[in-house]
């Protein structure tokens, strides 16, 4: 049986049931296919029973539109990667793909270039595009859609990214003026759909990126949910670094007879990757990072909590230098404003959580320093794996107290990797040699529109709304605002404490001044819970708690 060109209508997929399942054919008399064999922590790939189109290694043979072609060459890709050349022939000929490869493979352009070639020539009707990505995370979304854009406007093909983090409001009006090309994270693509701003019924390619990164997240059930939405007789394409248990389910629901590209897990990290372990006494661990840090050319420095993070950072920037910090605590703008003075140069350092182990994409990245080791193999792969990306060479670099030995040992025999081992000071010779490590200048330095190195909300920032207590006055505090509504209060005072959340707008129990409820320092008063000396008329009702909170 030949696959069919992408002009021709796939063969109808099995019958489902109400969950979902294929059903099962009466010939097999309902019986249970026999388990395939596991491999050591890993499950088999289901065999294809079509067989597949050979691999095409020239972009120009593959039968893709002519403007894709222009775009590619003006981008200077002109020879496909291994899993592009293995898999776009089939998915441009409408067959289910599975691609199980390491990261930074190229499997962005592998599924892209099928979804952009087969919805060509369609117009979406509003809130209902005709093709979906999903995505982990909010950095991964914004790369997708960077490397899908100049190709799908080469198309006149309309693409919207959707993720939490900023305007649902804006999200919302994009999906209503219409999108054939969407990519999105889960959550946020649910919450829109359950407003009624989108619908999957008409999306006849569905593409899962980094599944088993949603797994580890915890979600596959939203996938699933989705999942379900989309054209039961579309095309679907699933790429995941590795194929464990929940994944392995995901593929053998969704996708029927898929094409495999799959590397061998021993291939997992790429051979032109270096790997180098550092012991380190505890008291040495921040310069030992400052000199690094100190070093020409970028380097990306892995923590495990927000908090160390922002501790690293603060270190960094007082020695002189130029880090910024990329975490879950740090609003959109914020990560979005690091990842720009990263890959500008402006900063030198990026100090991130696992947010950066995954759809990152640096050029000319060549360091990766995990200051605190991972705990989990695959967080060792996906953190390496963000240099030495397409061809290019690397280097890991793991700095290791004395009581974390044994575990790093442990993890790098389950990662399959191989790690030289030395002992390290700040200013050691052997340091220098391999890391490029320098003396930092000692200088602070600062990188003020890249945000304060913290994970609270800034106290300044602004809450825009509008309500009927408003108040007027002035508090210390570092939050501004003002306020406006039916009946005011004028006083001073506030309530001090710590965490800040100051606001600015008109505002449900916002008020003019300085600070909000609960800032550093004073706040402005609204009703009864900020007044200060002064008149009020109507503030005297109390607000349910839901109310002080949400203001």
């Amino acid at each position: 049986m030949t696959p069919r060109s992408s002009s021709t209508r796939r063969s109808p997929r099995p019958q489902r049931d109400r969950s979902g399942r294929p059903q099962r054919s009466a010939r097999s008399g309902g019986q249970k296919a026999a388990p395939q064999p596991r491999t050591a922590g890993d499950f088999a790939v289901p065999v294809s029973k079509t067989p597949a189109l050979p691999a095409v290694h020239a972009f120009a043979d593959m039968g893709l539109p002519a403007p894709l072609l222009d775009t590619l060459t003006r981008q200077g890709v002109t020879v496909p990667f291994p899993i592009q050349a293995a898999t776009l022939p089939n998915a441009l000929a409408g067959r289910d793909v599975l691609g199980r490869g390491r990261t930074g493979s190229g499997k962005t352009l592998a599924f892209g270039l099928a979804l952009l070639a087969r919805t060509a020539g369609q117009v979406a009707e509003p809130r209902r595009p005709l093709a979906l990505v999903l995505v982990p995370t909010r950095e991964l979304a914004q790369q997708v859609t960077d490397a899908l854009t100049p190709h799908a406007r080469a198309l006149r093909l309309r693409t919207t990214t959707v993720v939490g983090g900023v305007s649902l409001t804006r999200q919302s009006h994009a999906l209503r003026a219409g999108a054939e090309i969407l990519v999105a994270t889960p959550g946020r693509l649910k919450d829109l759909i359950e407003r009624g701003d989108c619908g999957l019924e008409d999306v006849r390619v569905s593409v899962l990126d980094e599944a088993d990164q949603m797994a580890d997240m915890g979600f596959l059930p939203q996938v699933t949910a989705l999942l379900k939405q989309v054209d039961p007789d579309g095309q679907r394409m699933l790429f995941s670094a590795t194929l464990d248990a929940e994944v392995d389910r995901l593929v053998r629901r969704f996708l029927t007879d898929p094409v495999v590209h799959s590397v061998d897990p021993s291939a997992g990290v790429v051979t032109d990757m270096h790997h180098h372990i550092l012991h380190i006494a505890a008291d040495d661990k921040l310069a030992v990072a400052a000199h690094i840090g100190a070093r020409e050319g970028r380097v990306l420095m892995f923590r495990d909590t927000k908090r160390s993070v922002d501790r690293l950072t603060k270190s960094l920037l007082n020695h002189g230098v130029r880090a910024v910090a990329l975490h879950g605590g740090r609003s959109q703008p914020q990560r979005n404003r690091a990842l720009d003075h990263f890959r500008s140069g402006e900063a030198t350092v990026l100090v991130a959580t696992n947010i950066a182990a995954r759809g990152i994409h640096i050029d000319d990245l060549d360091l990766v320093v995990n200051v605190d080791p991972p705990t989990d193999p695959k967080d060792y792969v996906h953190r390496g794996g963000r240099t030495a990306r397409a061809g290019a060479s690397g280097s890991v670099v793991t700095l290791v107290l004395p009581e974390q030995r044994r575990d790093m040992d442990r993890l790098l025999t389950q990662a399959r990797v191989d790690a030289t081992a030395l002992r390290a000071h700040p200013g050691d010779e052997e340091l220098t040699h391999l890391t490029g490590a320098r003396t930092p200048s000692g200088i602070p330095v600062t990188l003020p529109t890249a945000g304060p190195a913290t994970a609270q909300k800034p106290a300044s920032a602004a809450r825009p709304g509008r309500g009927r207590r408003a108040g007027k006055g002035s508090g210390g505090g570092t939050g501004a605002g003002t306020g406006k509504g039916r009946s005011s209060a004028n006083g001073a005072g506030g309530r001090g404490g710590t965490g800040g959340r100051g606001g600015a707008g008109n505002g449900t129990r916002g008020g003019s001044g300085a600070g909000g409820a609960g800032g550093a320092g004073g706040g402005s008063g609204t009703g009864e819970k900020n007044a200060g000396a002064g008149r009020s008329r109507r503030s005297r009702r109390p607000q349910p708690q839901s109310r002080r909170n949400a203001a």
